[in-house]
């Protein structure tokens, strides 16, 4: 086998087209999740797996997706389950490997039902359905992909948690925890994992308009206080499904090849961490 220029492991082929590969995103029923199975298909994608709690929601995003595409040859399907359980995970990644025969890129998008809430005033027994809710579903994925990507010696891997990872923030101690995790998990898993060519990055937005979680968060009145003077600072215009839905597409095509272990922030100016 030929070695691509500047790489170490022979074993390792050139990095998928899109159109080449199969693509399953965990929380891809709404919000940035159903905007990037937009853009993957439009983006020449014909292999595509839909993961959420909802049948009802996931069989609309489905149909939608289906609809806005009129490919005849795309092959996309929907497949219910909690990502945040162990046995529910187990069984929808290997249902998702199945109906697709194989599995290249692995999209973590789902989010938590909490609003930021100052420490003191957060319920002793909220904290860990907290953690678990934001942080252990991208874990739970992550590690039951790998066996596939492991041996195919290629994949991709986008995790997506928050700036609060990066910005300490009033109100998100236990999300803003929750978010570094993923981050921090993310990172050392693209160290661990590079020698079998796989390719893992986090993606750290601030706020995302258009989505269910904008909307809870600005009917309360404390996040909502947070989250408006936040939005104030982003000059370039707060962040959209589709702004992360692009940039996802970009970093799982062979353009980003080399790109691995980053958190990177898209939030219109808000901040720079």
């Amino acid at each position: 086998m030929t070695t691509p220029a500047n790489q170490t492991n022979p074993e390792i082929g050139p990095a998928k087209s899109l159109d080449q590969s199969a693509v399953v995103i965990a929380g891809g029923t709404s919000g940035v999740g159903l905007a990037a199975a937009h853009h993957f298909v439009a983006s020449g994608t014909r292999r595509l797996a839909l993961i959420g709690r909802n049948k009802e929601r996931g069989e609309a995003a489905l149909a939608a997706v289906k609809e806005k595409a009129q490919a005849p040859d795309l092959k996309a399907v929907f497949l219910s389950a909690d990502t945040n359980d162990v046995e529910q995970a187990t069984r929808v990644m290997s249902e998702a490997h199945t109906a697709l025969g194989g599995i290249d890129v692995l999209i973590n998008t789902t989010a938590g039902s909490y609003v930021p809430k100052l420490l003191f005033r957060t319920e002793v027994a909220d904290i860990l359905p907290m953690l678990i809710q934001q942080a252990i579903g991208p874990m739970l994925m992550s590690r039951l992909v790998l066996p596939y990507m492991r041996e195919q010696k290629s994949g991709v891997i986008l995790n997506v948690a928050s700036d609060a990872a990066k910005v300490p923030t009033p109100g998100e101690s236990i999300i803003g925890a929750a978010m570094a995790a993923i981050v921090t998990f993310s990172r050392t898993l693209a160290i661990e994992a590079k020698r079998d060519g796989i390719r893992v990055n986090a993606l750290t937005p601030s706020l995302i308009g258009n989505t269910d979680v904008y909307t809870r968060v600005m009917n309360d009145p404390f996040s909502a206080k947070l989250f408006s003077n936040a939005a104030k600072l982003a000059s370039l215009g707060v962040a959209q499904p589709e702004d992360l839905a692009a940039l996802m597409v970009f970093l799982a095509s062979p353009a980003a090849a080399r790109l691995t272990g980053q958190a990177i922030s898209l939030n219109g100016g808000i901040s720079a961490a």
